[in-house]
C-alpha cells in the first residue's frame, strides 16, 4: 500500500469518527442552549453544525477523489475536496455573521441565563472538541486542504466551548449577562478568522494560481542553468489538488544539447528540488520556437 493511500484511508477515518462525534452532541448544545437561554451555546451549537457539515462534506469529497479519470474528467474528481474547502470557508464565514447579528441583539436587550447548566454543557462540550480535534490531528492536515479546513472548524469550535464556559462563569458568579452576548462575538471573530483563510487558500487554488509553497521565478532561473536552455516561456505551475502540484513549460534549447539531455535534467531538477512530480515539458529549437502562440 503506497503513503498516499495510506493517508488517504487515515483522513477518511479521522473525518468519518469526528462527524458521528460532532453531529451527535450537537443535539445535546441545541437543546442546552434553549433550555438555558444560552446565546454562546445557542451560537456554538450552530458552529458545530456546521462542523458535522463541513465534516461530513469533507469525506464525500475524500471518497469522491478515489474515483478514477474517465474522458470528460481527466483528472477524476480530485478537484472535488477543494471545491469542499471552499463551501467550508463560506459556511464559517456565514455562521459567523449570523452570531454577529444574534449577539448584537442581546447586548442590547440581555437576557436572563441559566449559568449552571450552561456551564455543564459548555464543559462537555469542550471535552468533546478536543476529542475530535485529537483525532483530526492524526489525520494528514498539513498537505490537504480539505482536512485543514474541517480540523479549524473543530479549532473553532472548541474556542467557542471556552468562550461558553468563561461566559458562564462570570454569570455564575457575578451576575454578569453581558458575558454570553460578548462570549458570542469573540467566538464569531476567531471563526470569520478561520473562514477567510480556507476560502482564501481554496479560491487561489480553484483560480489555478501557483502553490504557494513554490516560486515561479525559482524554477524558470533552476531551469535556466540547464546547459543549452537559452529560454523558457509559457510556464505554468497550478494545483490540481492541496496535494497535487503540476508544471507545464517550454524549454528553449540550441544545438550544443540533446532534446532528450535537456528533457531528462529539467525533469530531474523538478522533481528532486521542487518535487514537482507531474510535469509537461515542450522542448523548442532556439530560433524556431512557437511564435505567436508562447505567453
Amino acid at each position: 500500500m503506497s503513503a498516499n493511500h495510506q493517508h488517504h484511508s487515515k483522513n477518511k477515518k479521522a473525518l468519518m469518527l469526528s462527524f458521528i462525534i460532532i453531529f451527535t452532541y450537537m443535539f445535546v448544545e441545541v437543546i442546552g442552549g434553549i433550555l438555558t437561554n444560552s446565546l454562546a451555546l445557542l451560537s456554538d451549537a450552530g458552529h458545530m453544525l456546521s462542523d458535522a457539515v463541513a465534516l461530513g462534506l469533507s469525506y464525500v469529497a475524500l471518497a469522491f477523489g478515489e474515483k478514477k479519470a474517465t474522458l470528460t474528467k481527466t483528472f477524476g474528481y480530485k478537484r472535488f475536496e477543494i471545491l469542499a474547502a471552499f463551501i467550508n470557508g463560506l459556511t464559517l464565514i456565514g455562521i459567523s455573521v449570523y452570531i454577529f447579528y444574534e449577539a448584537y441583539r442581546r447586548i442590547q436587550d440581555p437576557p436572563d441565563v441559566v449559568s449552571g447548566g450552561m456551564l455543564t454543557i459548555a464543559v462537555i462540550g469542550l471535552i468533546v472538541n478536543i476529542i475530535a480535534a485529537y483525532i483530526l490531528m492524526s489525520a494528514d492536515k498539513e498537505h490537504n486542504l480539505n482536512v485543514k479546513s474541517a480540523f479549524l472548524h473543530v479549532i473553532g469550535d472548541l474556542l467557542g466551548s471556552v468562550g461558553a464556559i468563561v461566559a458562564a462563569l462570570l454569570i455564575l458568579f457575578f451576575g454578569w449577562n453581558m458575558a454570553d452576548p460578548i462570549a458570542s462575538v469573540v467566538v464569531a471573530v476567531l471563526i470569520i478568522i478561520s473562514g477567510y483563510r480556507v476560502t482564501r487558500d481554496s479560491f487561489h487554488i480553484l483560480m489555478e494560481g501557483a502553490p504557494r509553497n513554490l516560486k515561479v521565478e525559482d524554477i524558470r532561473h533552476s531551469l535556466l542553468q540547464i546547459d543549452g536552455v537559452k529560454e523558457v516561456h509559457d510556464l505554468h505551475i497550478w494545483s490540481i489538488t492541496s496535494e497535487f502540484p503540476a508544471l507545464s513549460c517550454h524549454l528553449v534549447i540550441d544545438d550544443s544539447i540533446s532534446h532528450q539531455k535537456a528533457l531528462a535534467k529539467a525533469n530531474e531538477i523538478l522533481q528532486h528540488t521542487f518535487h514537482l512530480k507531474h510535469t509537461t515539458i515542450q522542448i523548442d529549437l532556439f530560433g524556431r520556437e512557437c511564435g505567436d502562440n508562447c505567453n
